[in-house]
């Protein structure tokens, strides 16, 4: 991947946090082809390369999260193109949702369509009064994608996600901190330090635990089978390793 390409996602460090802002400004931050390569190509280093990262926070530039998908791209796309980009949207979702480090989203101005769904895909959310959110994929003739059918209602519940899609209302800040949708509120202009804060608590926890923690939250918690299911396999896990830590120190 060319240096250009990951220019759609420049990373910035803060002691062990690192921030990775989504920079496409003149397109609102669009989840084009190119963004979606590029948060690969980041998250994938910082979650399993990069040993001094320990927390992630995503944000946008020029004051604004992700204006969704980029419209421009859709026109007179092939098939085999457009599974193409929807496979690059999974992988995101993912890396934020799954790996092995926590991640805070940082969200001001507009979350619409995939933006939505990119912060909902993090560990906590961050926003300011003045952000607006929305799950516009109707308003273009779209279902919602990029995983939010799974993420949103485990912030909002079933019924209060089915009213966000298919209304596709927007939500303010304050209104989205009342109905669970986002986490935290900051002054405007604010939400990166927040997040970075946020974050580092995160990046104080064990290492292995919060990642087994993260994979159990993202793939175990289904049903109450797969719950205690993942109790047994992440939790024996750490068991054995500390145990083993132990022995080692004892010995």
């Amino acid at each position: 991947m060319s240096d250009s390409l990951l220019d759609f996602a420049p990373v910035t460090r803060h002691g062990r946090v690192c921030v990775v802002t989504m920079s496409y400004p003149e397109r609102r931050n669009a989840f084009s082809t190119p963004m979606r390569e590029s948060l690969v190509a980041r998250l994938e280093h910082l979650m399993f390369e990069d040993v001094e990262c320990r927390a992630v926070v995503l944000t946008g530039a020029a004051g604004t999260f992700c204006a969704g998908g980029d419209l421009s791209e859709m026109k007179e796309r092939p098939i085999v193109d457009g599974r193409q980009v929807f496979d690059l949207a999974r992988a995101v979702v993912r890396l934020l949702a799954t790996g092995p480090k926590p991640v805070v989203a940082a969200v001001e101005g507009h979350a619409f369509g995939a933006g939505l769904s990119l912060a909902c895909a993090t560990d906590y959310i961050v926003a300011t009064p003045a952000t607006k959110f929305c799950a516009a994929f109707l308003k273009v003739g779209l279902i919602p994608d990029t995983g939010i059918f799974w993420t949103l209602p485990k912030r909002v519940g079933a019924s209060k996600a089915r009213e966000l899609m298919m209304l596709a209302t927007e939500v303010g800040g304050e209104e989205a901190l009342r109905i669970g949708l986002v986490n935290q509120l900051a002054d405007q202009g604010a939400a990166v330090a927040a997040a970075v804060k946020v974050a580092e608590a995160m990046a104080r926890q064990p290492r292995e635990a919060l990642a087994y923690l993260r994979v159990a939250l993202g793939q175990g918690s289904e049903t109450p089978d797969g719950a205690l299911r993942a109790e047994v396999d992440y939790g024996a896990a750490l068991r054995r390793d500390r145990l083993i830590q132990t022995s080692s120190f004892q010995g």
